[in-house]
């Protein structure tokens, strides 16, 4: 159990106008003068394939119906305009219907955006610091309840040095101890958010700003108020500030990360006695098993049928192995080849049944508008009542796959396995990735029919 939690820890704006069709999508998310080490993405905005604003405004019908599989085609082949990627993702996650009018998508945007509110307005009733612009990297609080005395707690940036600095914070010796237990275990994660927000994508000029710093930090505290189970845990910070570039609105923001969570916060789920992720580093082992068994057996060998070394690919989605560009473009492929048209329904279904971070449980129906992952999924075992594997499961599997030559030869110990995929940051290409996974979800998923 420790050992899966301190894998676990080691895991864890406006655009220009449409410009040439070889523009590198790094060109959209500046990097710090100073950061020289950072790499380079692969995807580039091409012409007649990246789904472009032109063809984003002419998938929709006067009325606002949206045809989401010749847009799902689209960003399969080409990736998503980072001019328009916010508001093609709020669809891909499920924020939206895309069978809905634009009335009705206004009128639901402006009801989220109200609900944000008052779960902020909420959180700052009990940390005012909550919405100041501020955030804090110290305990304020003591698992009892009791306020830390003295604590540093209100920071500054300063815009010159890029470096967070305390300032003075009042004495607490008259401030009463807390009872309430979810108000204690929401105090004491405060600090880790803020440890984790200020080390988060810092090569980025974006997050030179205070405000969007603060603006992150908010977020993932809402977030971890109102998810009652699993609250916040190491990485969703990494999956949260893509929301923050690139949607303008903090609640619209919120909305994003919160419907990525859906999928997601299984992994981050745990008890005393397992980690969620546990349950996809053992599908992971099962399907390299069944695609690759040489390659199992020798991990095994040298100790690592645990498949710990693949904690930090399959937490925070790739993040570290790909350039910020790229990580954005795989998510987006994925998120398009295992779409369902149900998404929107389900999550709606569980919000309103008051768990609003239930994870999706979707009902087999026509794979029309159906990604090409989740059609595949649909043909051979759309009528079980198991989930179907993410598609992130088979990315891993392909990338190990494809690093099993020299994993066989080079690997004596489980530091070269972690050596060798080290060697992966910067290196992958997104759209291969994701082609590699999907032959290998057919390929396995045809070998498992037959055992």
């Amino acid at each position: 159990m420790s050992q899966v939690m301190n894998c676990i820890v080691a895991a864890c704006p406006n655009f220009g106008m449409w410009r040439d069709p070889g523009t590198p999508a790094d060109s959209y998310y500046e990097v710090r003068a100073e950061c020289v080490d950072v790499p380079k993405t692969h995807f580039r905005i091409k012409a007649g394939k990246t789904l472009s604003a032109r063809k984003w405004q002419a998938a929709f019908s006067p009325e606002g119906y949206l045809d989401i599989g010749r847009t799902l085609s689209r960003i399969q082949h080409g990736g998503i305009h980072p001019s328009i990627r916010g508001e093609v993702w709020e669809f891909l996650l499920g924020c939206y219907d895309p069978q809905s009018t634009s009335e009705e998508r206004d009128q639901l945007r402006k009801k989220r955006r109200e609900k944000y509110a008052n779960w902020k307005e909420e959180c700052k009733q009990m940390f005012p610091l909550i919405g100041s612009g501020r955030f804090i990297t110290a305990p304020i609080i003591t698992e009892d309840g009791r306020a830390v005395q003295d604590p540093i707690v209100l920071l500054q940036m300063n815009p010159t040095a890029g470096a967070i600095v305390p300032t003075n914070s009042a004495s607490t010796d008259a401030t009463p101890a807390v009872t309430d237990k979810k108000e204690i275990e929401w105090k004491l994660t405060l600090h880790q958010i803020g440890l984790d927000v200020a080390r988060t994508d810092r090569t980025l000029v974006f997050y030179e700003k205070q405000e969007n710093l603060s603006k992150l930090w908010d977020i993932l505290a809402v977030y971890a108020w109102i998810d009652k189970d699993v609250g916040y845990c190491q990485a969703m910070s990494d999956l949260c500030s893509p929301m923050i570039i690139l949607l303008e609105d903090e609640a619209d923001a919120f909305w994003c990360f919160e419907r990525l969570m859906h999928r997601l916060r299984g992994n981050f789920r745990h008890t005393d006695r397992s980690v969620g992720v546990e349950a996809q580093l053992g599908h992971l082992a099962a399907i390299t098993q069944v695609v690759d068994p040489k390659l199992h057996q020798h991990l095994e060998t040298l100790g690592g049928g645990d498949y710990l070394f693949a904690v930090r690919m399959i937490m925070v989605l790739f993040r570290r192995e790909f350039s910020f560009g790229d990580s954005l473009y795989l998510w987006e492929m994925m998120w398009a080849l295992e779409y369902h048209p149900d998404l929107f329904s389900i999550y709606e279904e569980a919000d309103s049944a008051g768990d609003a971070a239930g994870e999706a449980k979707l009902k087999p129906k026509s794979s029309r508008q159906c990604g090409k992952f989740e059609r595949e999924n649909m043909r051979n075992g759309g009528n079980t009542t198991e989930a179907p594997l993410p598609i992130s499961i088979f990315l891993v599997a392909s990338v190990l796959k494809e690093k099993s030559p020299k994993l066989l030869q080079e690997a004596r110990g489980l530091d070269d396995v972690v050596r060798i995929l080290n060697e992966l940051t910067g290196n992958l290409d997104a759209k291969k990735a994701c082609s590699g996974a999907v032959k290998l979800h057919k390929k396995y998923l045809k070998k498992a029919k037959k055992a």
